[in-house]
């Protein structure tokens, strides 16, 4: 049986989504996943039953669009997004300050330099995520999968890490003050190398089952009890 023309695909007129301008555009609704639509103003523009998966809307205006029906799934937003009186952004399944996204699949997403205070990530999947450089402070993460997730140079300052998975996870350099890692369901692989404010928690951390620590992490080329006995080194070269 041979598809019918009239839905087939133009690729001559075809453009990627991700180069879509923050205008009216003769496509309605307007494909933007992917888009960076930052620090602009969009004016009215009219965004009813858009797609804007993944687009950037950091420092973006959008208090006189019209945002019925739109897809925002995992659009990045921070404290200076502007949206219309009553849209409640954060449980659009966009990503940003104080979003709520219990059990939300965030697997390999590139979450770097984002702000996620005030976030609620209870249950979420982030394996493979990177979170270089966020800001978690506070966040909780209970039963969140985090393996071999990336948390490099990331606040963690009095993040709740309660019952996640954090095999193989890269944490260098977080900083790691105040935060709840006592009853983490396994850390087989992780990397505490440079991480700051874990002074009171190495001891319990050093007490996990050999297979735990003992774990050779490819991808930082060390074991978990390697990377928490450094930082004890650390703290006696600091003393």
């Amino acid at each position: 049986m041979s598809m019918p023309k009239s839905g087939a695909l133009n690729l001559r007129e075809w453009t990627a989504p991700e180069t879509c301008g923050a205008t009216s555009s003769a496509t309605n609704p307007i494909d933007a996943r992917g888009a960076d639509w930052s620090g602009q103003d969009l004016g009215e523009l009219d965004l009813r039953d858009a797609k804007l998966c993944r687009c950037d809307l950091r420092g973006t205006n959008l208090s006189q669009c019209q945002l019925e029906g739109a897809d925002l799934r995992l659009a990045r937003y921070d404290q200076t997004t502007l949206v219309p009186e009553g849209f409640a952004l954060n449980t659009s399944g966009a990503v940003g300050p104080g979003a709520k996204l219990n059990g939300a699949f965030l697997n390999s997403t590139d979450l770097r330099g984002m702000d996620l205070r005030g976030s609620v990530l209870m249950g979420a999947y982030l394996s493979g995520s990177d979170l270089s450089g966020a800001l978690l402070d506070g966040v909780s993460l209970a039963g969140a999968d985090l393996r071999s997730a990336t948390f490099r140079g990331a606040m963690c300052r009095g993040t709740r890490f309660g019952t996640c998975e954090m095999d193989m996870a890269d944490l260098r350099g977080a900083n790691l003050e105040g935060a709840a890692l006592e009853t983490v369901t396994s850390i087989r692989g992780a990397d505490f190398s440079l991480c700051t404010g874990l002074e009171d928690q190495i001891g319990a951390l050093l007490s996990r089952s050999v297979q735990e620590l003992d774990c050779w992490n490819p991808m930082t080329r060390s074991t978990t009890r390697a990377s928490l006995e450094s930082l004890i080194k650390g703290q006696g070269q600091d003393a």
